[in-house]
Formats: structure tokens, sequence, C-alpha cells
């Protein structure tokens, strides 16, 4: 029979075969854990999650009300690690307590995962250099918060992610995951800390989440370290927050393996750089991506971060000169309301034309609201990067690309547009563009 356990706030599904049985729940206090957020409680946490695993399965729980300072550890097969109300599990400061550079780590495991509602605090902040105006200095070393490698069926329920020094939770070649109703929030002047990166995994459902980062907020991509594990597919991602300085829904731009069945749907956007990002730079391809009922805020930032407030960015460019690419097709974008200082951006390039995107119900407000200059981002390419002079900004740029539809589509420009606003559309090499039901003007004709 099949049903629902509920153990401190934690709802664990299990098959049962006779009658129900109430999940083993193993405490770090049991294991001599002081939990006074300044001994290093590793050991009595890692001795509890073993004696859990070696009973068949269990639910590590750090009490509520108790803080417990600690280097890595590794979850395993059946085992849960919950948090309760009040309490919160601190990452070390010292390098030398950490293996392989990650916080949290479980590998080639199945039926494991983080639930909540207490704090995983990584104190990222310790882990970088100097605080300038817009971003803190990097350093050559940073740990991983949440790294979970080749696992299957893993949950990642209700728990709050604080101050990560690098990625927060990073899924490697993982299968059947479900990450509901998470909140990820880091400094939003840190480098690297990306909130949710989806990485040559499957089946991956990620909602109701609010995720707030200096990095990409949830960016799904195909690294070549992991390559091993083949492509990214069908995964979700909806009823999300994400405010950011970088991007917001991102693809790539690693993309070393294939890349498909994506939908974004039903999400808010908050101060970014770049609202959706399709960036293919490596051989994979991308198809069938649905975005669907988006709202999008975005400004321009600081140069360091990547983007150029574009509401919807995608972008095919060898990452080296001569590198090849493979192919981008079958895009859905509608329903997408965008506040920015762009639009749309689609441009392909020799080596990978973009083809078969439709655009419907596409409404962009472009507006000049900071003093960063107008910019055009192509980075990461070799040969290039980032352009800021005579650039003219439209509100539908289209260039490269085939099989091109706009359906309902509109643009307005804000009060006093300058120079760098342009045509409303500027299509370059775009066979087979089909526009019905445009509103709008270019930028001056006002």
């Amino acid at each position: 029979m099949f049903t629902s356990l509920h153990v401190k706030g934690f709802c664990l599904s299990i098959i049962l075969g006779t009658a129900p049985l109430v999940a083993a729940t193993f405490s770090p206090l049991d294991f001599g854990a002081k939990s006074d957020g300044v001994s290093n409680d590793a050991v009595a946490i890692q001795k509890a999650i073993d004696a859990a695993y070696n009973q068949g399965g269990g639910i590590v729980s750090l009490p509520a009300g108790h803080q417990f300072l600690s280097g890595s550890i590794v979850l395993k097969s059946n085992v849960y690690l919950n948090l309760e109300a009040g309490s919160k599990l601190i990452g070390s400061v010292h390098p030398e307590d950490y293996t392989d550079s990650i916080f949290i780590q479980a590998k080639h495991a199945e039926n494991v995962g983080i639930t909540g509602p207490g704090e995983i605090n990584g104190q990222g902040l310790l882990f970088l250099g100097k605080e300038g105006p817009y971003i803190f200095e990097k350093k050559p070393w940073r740990p991983r918060l949440i790294l979970f490698e080749d696992c299957k069926r893993a949950k990642f329920c209700d728990i709050s992610l604080r101050e990560a020094a690098f990625w927060s939770l990073h899924l490697a070649g993982c299968d059947d995951v479900s990450i509901r109703g998470i909140t990820i929030k880091n400094s939003l002047k840190a480098p690297n800390c990306d909130g949710i990166d989806p990485d040559h995994s499957r089946n991956i459902r990620i909602s109701d989440c609010t995720v707030e980062c200096g990095d990409d907020a949830i960016v799904i991509k195909t690294s070549r370290e992991f390559a091993k594990y083949g492509p990214c597919e069908n995964i979700t991602i909806s009823h999300c927050v994400l405010t950011t300085h970088d991007c917001a829904l991102k693809i790539g731009s690693e993309t070393v393996s294939d890349i498909r069945n994506i939908v974004f749907a039903d999400c808010v956007v908050n101060m970014c750089n770049r609202g959706i990002g399709i960036l293919v730079r490596d051989e994979g391809s991308l198809e069938n991506l649905v975005a669907h009922d988006i709202i999008i805020n975005s400004q321009l930032f600081y140069q360091e971060w990547w983007g150029a407030s574009e509401a919807i960015y995608v972008n095919a460019h060898p990452r080296d000169e001569g590198g090849k690419l493979g192919t981008i097709k079958n895009l859905r974008f509608s329903h997408i309301v965008s506040h920015a200082e762009a639009g749309v951006f689609i441009q392909g390039s020799s080596a990978c034309i973009p083809e078969d995107i439709t655009l419907s119900d596409i409404s962009l407000t472009i507006t000049k609201t900071t003093q960063w200059p107008s910019r055009v981002d192509l980075r990461p390419v070799e040969e290039l990067g980032v352009e800021e002079k005579g650039v003219v900004i439209a509100g539908y740029h289209l260039k490269d690309a085939k099989n091109i539809n706009l359906n309902n589509c509109s643009v307005t420009w804000g009060k006093n547009p300058p120079a760098s606003f342009g045509p409303a559309i500027r299509s370059q090499n775009v066979s087979n563009l089909t526009i019905e039901h445009f509103t709008g003007s270019d930028s001056h004709a006002l």
C-alpha cells in the first residue's frame, strides 16, 4: 500500500508492504554534538547519518533552537536530513574541514533529501575578498553549499539556504528530483552564488521557490565536468519568485550535452540583468522550450554581471574560435510582460541558426532607468564580449535565424528615450519571419 508519513512537519512518502511503519529518527545530539554553533559537529552529524543508513534508512533531525557548526557531511540512500524550525546548520570557515570543496553532498544515492523549515547557512561572505561598490572580490577557493551527484528520487522541501559561497544547490546527473517551497537568499553582490543548477539531470520539478542571489537564479546546464551523465531533459520550473543581478531563468552557457523538454511557467522576476537567457556555447543542442506567464522587471547593472537587461535572450556563438555548436529549435515564449532597458534579443551565428521560435503575447516596456550605458553582451565568447560604443537597442532584435513568428507582440518606449534606443523591430538575415498583430513604433518616432 502507499501511505504518507508526517514526522515533525516533514512529509515522507514510502511504499509499505503490510502495516504502516514509523520512520526512525536520529539526532546528532545522541552522537555527541554540542550544538553550540562554535564546536565542529561534523563527526556527530555524520554518525547520525550513518546510523540511519545502517538501519535501512530514516530521518536525521536537527532539533529546534539548536545551531550546529559543521564541515563536510555526506548523505546516503534512504536518509533525509530534516532541520526543525529555528534550527541552523552552519558551514565551517576552515578549508581543511571540507571534502571535495562541498558542504553537503550525496553521491550515487536514492531516496535522499533535505527538508525544513530550518536554515543551512554557508557563511559565504567570509570566503570572499574585499567588498566593492557593486560586487565582492573573488577568491580562488570557495565551497559549494550542496551537491547531489547521480542521485535518484531526491527531495528538497521547505528548507532555507543562506549565504552560499559558491553555487547553492547543484544537481549533477540526478534523476527524479522534487524541489518545492525552498528559499535561497545570498548576497546580491556575491559572484558565482547561483541559486539552483540542474546539470545533466532529468525529470526535475522546481516549484514555489523564492531565490535571491547575485548570480543566476535558476540555470539549466550540461557542464563538461559531468558530461558522462548525458543530457538535461524533462525539467519544469514554476511558481517561483526570482531576484538576481544576473539572469533569472537561464539555459547554458555550458551546453556540452543536449538540453530538451523544458518549461518555465508562472514566475515573477525582479531586479535582474536578464530575464530569460538561452546561451548555447558548446556542442550540445537545445530543443523544446516553453516559457509562459512570466513577469520580468529588469535593469542594467555593473558590467561584471552578465546581461544587457533583455527580457528574452537567445544566442548561439561558439565558446572558442572554430568551436562546434549543436542546434536550437522549437522555442515557444508567450504571455510575458517585461519592464526593462532592452527587449527581445535573438541572434545566431554561422555555427548555429536558431529556428522555429514563436513569440506570442509579449508586452515590452523599454525605459532607461539606470546610469549604465546600453550594451550588447555576448559573453562568454573568446573573440566577443560586451559592446557599448554605438549600440542601438531594438525592441525585437532578430539576426541570423529562421522560422520566427511574432504574434500579438508589442513594444512601448519610456519618456525621453536616449539615442541608444532605436527601432521597434530589427531583422537581419532572418528567413521566414512572420509578424501578425504587432503594436508599437520606433523609439524616436513618438
